[in-house]
């Protein structure tokens, strides 16, 4: 039985380089601005209502004051996405 014939690897020959694209970002400076707006008048909100006992910024909305500054706090977090 004839012998089968050893292969001879190739050199090792390291991969080519990618080539690096500019990755063209958009300037997005209003973002940082309205993020931190909105989390500050979240909070605002939450304190004024605490400090007031209630009456205020909105008197009939009672408790769910609570709700609209942690509504702000969350549209700050939903900006926040945005930021690159």
């Amino acid at each position: 039985m004839p012998k089968s014939r050893i292969r001879k690897k190739a050199d090792y020959t390291p991969p080519q380089a990618k080539q690096t694209t500019n990755i063209k970002l958009t300037s997005r400076g209003w973002v940082a601005p309205v993020m931190l707006a909105m989390f500050l008048i979240g909070l605002a909100w939450i304190v004024l209502f605490y400090v007031t006992d209630g009456s205020l910024p909105v008197d009939a909305l009672d408790n769910w004051n609570i709700v609209v500054g942690f509504g702000f706090i969350a549209a700050g977090f939903g900006v926040s996405t945005q930021w690159k």
